[in-house]
């Protein structure tokens, strides 16, 4: 059956058509959508029904909505759908073994290269990935613009498009009304900008947080949740001090405890890490106790008090002044502008886990 007409509180703030073509690597246009979904997440969390959010839709080379049988699909696709004309368009890459063979898929539909044509005259976005640049530089529209391409791919098309220079070294380009992506991993940054535009710059960098690997948010994150076992062999004075110092984050800073727990004394520790790390152990700790404090902030409504206390901070002016020196933010600041929590009138499940209760597997933890 068709995709049903859905009740949408809030007409999107952008509305993006996704051309599908027989060659079109369906995968990479899902992933877009994935994106998209998550950016409306994010604002949904945030911002409740009144959320600024980003539409979309799968068309034919026309710009003719296509049919979705009921199936698996549907429920995404219905979730971005919109009525009326798009802002964007989305060119995903096209599934051809080689650049002949993209060049030939591109000949086939000059109506959909006017189409990008048009779209550029009246001001739209055109966003690529990969091959799907042939098609918008079919266009002949935008000449004179730079594009993220794949290595593979610069020849061929730089052979085809003398008058479109190619950003190299960058997996993603925005120059003008082109966005463009070389791979797969550049389309975070394609969805942050247009997050960015749609949301505002704190839901786009909220975005990103989410969507790209962070080591050290991830560290943090176990921390507060559960044990941290150490393997054994982690038996550097460096580690065995900085593996204390996660383990007690909530208790007060004593340099001969943390030598103790290195096997060391106080001064080589000292050594070790103005050596090695250029900065003191405490100057290390107070980082730790900030990386904890930021996921608090993010995934808690926790006073900002007892937030310090779990992160060993008995005084809070103390604590915001360390917090303000490592993430440029006070904690309140920090807090409006990444926390990943709905308000409390929104909740409709249990409470996350207080700090108290997290400090307190922590520490049994610890005791093992």
């Amino acid at each position: 059956m068709a995709i049903q007409k859905a009740t949408i509180a809030m007409p999107p703030c952008l509305a993006i058509d996704i051309p599908v073509l027989p060659e079109t690597a369906l995968g990479h246009a899902l992933q877009f959508v994935e994106l998209l979904r998550t950016a409306n997440l994010l604002a949904g969390l945030r911002h409740g029904a009144q959320a600024p959010r980003i539409g979309w839709r799968l068309t034919d080379a026309q710009g003719l909505p296509l049919r979705i049988a009921d199936g698996p699909l549907l429920p995404c696709l219905r979730a971005g759908a919109f009525e009326g004309p798009a802002t964007d368009l989305f060119i995903a890459p096209l599934h051809c073994p080689d650049i002949p063979a993209v060049r030939l898929a591109v000949d086939q539909y000059p109506a959909l290269a006017r189409r990008i044509g048009v779209a550029v005259d009246q001001g739209l976005r055109i966003c690529t990935q990969g091959s799907g640049a042939w098609l918008a530089a079919r266009s002949g529209r935008l000449d004179g613009r730079r594009v993220a391409l794949p290595w593979y791919y610069i020849g061929g098309f730089g052979r085809d498009f003398p008058g479109i220079s190619i950003a190299t070294e960058q997996d993603f380009h925005e120059d003008g009304p082109w966005l463009s992506a070389a791979l797969s991993t550049g389309m975070v940054d394609m969805a942050a900008a247009l997050a960015q535009r749609a949301m505002g710059p704190e839901l786009a960098q909220a975005l990103r947080s989410v969507l790209r690997p962070d080591p050290e948010r991830g560290r943090a994150a176990l921390e507060a949740l559960q044990a941290r076992h150490i393997p054994s062999t982690r038996d550097s004075t460096l580690a065995r001090a900085i593996a204390w110092m996660e383990q007690h984050l909530d208790q007060p800073y004593q340099l001969g405890a943390v030598a103790a727990a290195a096997s060391v004394s106080p001064r080589t520790l000292l050594r070790h890490f103005r050596e090695e790390l250029g900065h003191s152990p405490l100057d290390h700790l107070h980082g730790l106790r900030c990386a904890r404090a930021r996921v608090l902030l993010e995934i808690t409504l926790e006073s900002i008090p007892t937030i310090a206390q779990a992160c060993g901070y008995a005084d809070p002016a103390a604590f915001r002044r360390v917090f303000a020196r490592h993430t440029g933010l006070s904690p309140t600041a920090y807090r409006q502008r990444h926390t990943l929590r709905a308000p409390r009138r929104r909740w409709r499940v249990g409470e996350a886990p207080s700090v108290d209760a997290v400090i307190g597997a922590l520490r049994s933890a610890a005791k093992m």
